[in-house]
């Protein structure tokens, strides 16, 4: 099939990302001696400079790894916690229901720098000032803007000059694409972190300890507890201050943890932990295994079986999964070929209210949010007690484990859907594959990605997020601002992702690893809540349809909106989004019942994955052409 560049294929490295700079960066440091590890640092430093509207310092970063000397995944936690003072009823006393999406009272503990620095320490070779050599470059001397930066920052101008003025001095006026755009700020911020560091001695370990301590306990937690005292304006239309403090990032440093991991189509699956949407794509593939054989690719009933095994998963999803969950009843291969029958011929989840059609879910022994009724909808064959919520009551879905919902019988609230559409319509939305960013800053999913693979066996996949420039004011003395993770909490109370004071929220970030037969497979993409779609897609066109990376990557793709979104408004959809390269099957898969939105041909997602053959020690990578940002390169 055609591809949009070739499978690259080495034996001595690959470095695959969302961004070409921060590719060649990681891959400059495998020239220079570097393993793996040093090299996705230095690609993720690089992403903070280069993709500030996806990614910065004040964010987070989950990481899925294997060392050369221990070839058993495991899990980096970058996920920052949310502050001691944040609790429901703060909110609540606020006059709050969601957490706002953008401002300060959204922030947990910056988790991303921690962690690069964590696993550079533990696992890398290479010392801090030649991790961050790159960053402070391409932040103090330039680097010529994306188009998407541009148009991010033109999206948000308004609130900026505005509201936001430290935001403004940095961002406005916004440059043209190409043009070259400097944060001096930042630079000065490495720079510091650098010089503390060296100030440590000569021993490389003390170094990094120093510069955690500086970004934790010293002059970085210090401005970041200052400027939260600040009133901001966020998505509730109203000022608020912060609730981070230094105390929060004192107490707070990155972990090791096991993955999550099942086996399915002959391979073994590794996510991240129940704080992440991680295990929704081991429950979307043990689903399509007990469906039995495989669809063509890229057919109507391939994409009819994916979609509806999402929206049972993504309804476990937002029933069950929140630091701390157990997750074990939901990956029993048994449970999963339960949950296939319920997959029938036509499209469901179509209750309706006087808004627009919602997802659903039956509380079989619960009790519905607030403001439902109860009817008798059916799917697939099966019947039971629904959430109706009007008088054209339709197919629902079950969310899992019927009886034992594990956060007492509850379900959070969600809004109808309209909001995406409506402001698409009016103009305040600036679409880039799976970017949403409205003109008062709020954002849906905005995110990078990192692949790497070394000649000594070290192989990583990570997703950093957060800290957008578009999510908070930016802190003037630092050259970043803060992340808005803590908007995928609720605020209901007794759900597995209720927010509390030290909980990590479920977030969507979802690297992904793969084991078969001696070989490690690295992959991910940015997007929201569409990651362990568009994964889904990869995966199965790699490990079952036998594509190469590049094929895989470069294959018409999909995904639905049928369900809670992690964002604010937190707010649900209906459509099954595909690209338009998918051709004829778009009017069977309309007949099937699907509210079927057709999109740019190159427009979802942003794919790249490496792989490494333990025996042959052959290398492989592939890069998405969609955003016309993302490369992989090697040798």
């Amino acid at each position: 099939m055609f591809t949009t560049r070739p499978e690259l294929a080495g034996t001595f490295g690959m470095v695959a990302s969302t961004h070409w700079l921060a590719s060649s960066s990681g891959m400059a440091i495998l020239e220079r001696g570097g393993n793996a590890f040093d090299a996705a640092a230095a690609a993720a430093f690089t992403l903070h400079v280069c993709e500030p509207h996806m990614n910065g310092p004040g964010g987070e970063v989950p990481a899925i790894f294997v060392a050369g000397d221990n070839p058993v995944p495991m899990v980096l936690c970058g996920q920052g916690v949310a502050p001691a003072g944040a609790t429901a009823a703060y909110f609540r006393s606020l006059g709050l229901d969601i957490v706002p999406g953008t401002g300060l009272l959204a922030a947990t503990v910056p988790g991303a720098v921690g962690a690069w620095l964590t696993l550079v320490r533990d696992h890398g070779t290479m010392r801090l000032r030649d991790i961050l050599d790159y960053a402070i470059g391409y932040a103090e001397r330039g680097h010529p803007v994306a188009p998407a930066v541009v148009d991010t920052i033109t999206a948000v101008g308004e609130l900026f000059r505005l509201y936001w003025p430290t935001s403004a001095r940095l961002w406005l006026p916004a440059p043209g694409p190409g043009e070259l755009i400097r944060n001096p700020a930042l630079a000065a911020t490495y720079r510091r972190l650098v010089a503390e560091g060296e100030a440590a001695g000569a021993d490389r370990d003390a170094q990094f300890d120093a510069a955690l301590h500086a970004w934790y306990e010293g002059f970085v937690a210090e401005a970041i507890d200052e400027f939260c005292r600040t009133e901001i304006l966020d998505d509730s239309g109203r000022t608020h201050t912060g609730l981070l403090t230094g105390a929060d990032l004192a107490a707070w440093r990155p972990t090791y943890e096991p993955t999550v991991s099942l086996d399915v189509f002959g391979w073994q699956v590794h996510k991240v932990g129940a704080w992440s949407q991680g295990p929704a794509l081991l429950q979307q593939l043990a689903m399509l295994e007990a469906l039995g054989d495989p669809a063509a690719p890229v057919s109507a009933a391939e994409v009819h079986r994916v979609v509806e095994v999402t929206k049972l998963v993504f309804a476990d999803r937002d029933a069950n999964y929140g630091d701390g969950a157990d997750l074990t009843p939901l990956l029993d291969p048994a449970y999963a070929a339960e949950r296939a029958k319920l997959v029938g011929d036509e499209a469901g989840a179509a209750l309706r209210n006087g808004l627009g059609r919602l997802p659903s879910y039956v509380l079989e022994g619960g009790t519905a949010p607030a403001g439902f009724g109860i009817g008798e909808p059916t799917l697939g064959g099966s019947s039971g007690p629904g959430l109706d919520t009007g008088p054209e009551a339709g197919p629902a879905f079950r969310h899992g484990e019927p009886g034992r919902l594990l956060g007492g019988g509850k379900l959070p609230r969600f809004e109808p859907p309209g909001y995406r559409r409506e402001e698409e319509a009016a103009g305040r939305y600036q679409r880039h594959g799976e970017p949403f960013v409205n003109r008062w800053g709020t954002t849906r999913g905005d995110t990078c990605h990192i692949d790497v693979a070394d000649r000594w066996g070290n192989v990583i996949s990570a997703t950093p997020s957060g800290g957008w420039l578009q999510s908070s004011p930016t802190i003037e003395g630092l050259g970043f601002c803060l992340g808005t993770r803590g908007q995928m909490f609720w605020l209901d109370d007794g759900l597995p992702n209720t927010i509390a004071p030290g909980k990590r929220p479920r977030t969507t970030l979802s690297p992904s690893f793969a084991t078969r037969d001696g070989v490690h497979l690295s992959f991910g993409t940015p997007g929201g809540d569409q990651p362990d779609q568009w994964q889904l897609v990869f995966f199965l066109n790699h490990a079952v349809h036998g594509m190469n990376l590049q094929e895989a990557i470069d294959s018409p793709t999909w995904h639905t909106t049928a369900f809670a979104s992690s964002f604010y408004p937190r707010q649900t959809g209906t459509q099954l989004v595909i690209e338009e390269r998918v051709g004829g099957i778009v009017d069977e898969l309309r007949r099937l019942g699907h509210d079927v939105e057709v999109t740019d041909g190159w427009s979802l997602g942003r794919m790249s994955a490496v792989s490494r053959d333990l025996e042959t020690g052959l290398l492989r990578a592939g890069a998405n052409a969609r955003g016309q940002q993302g490369y992989a390169v090697g040798r």
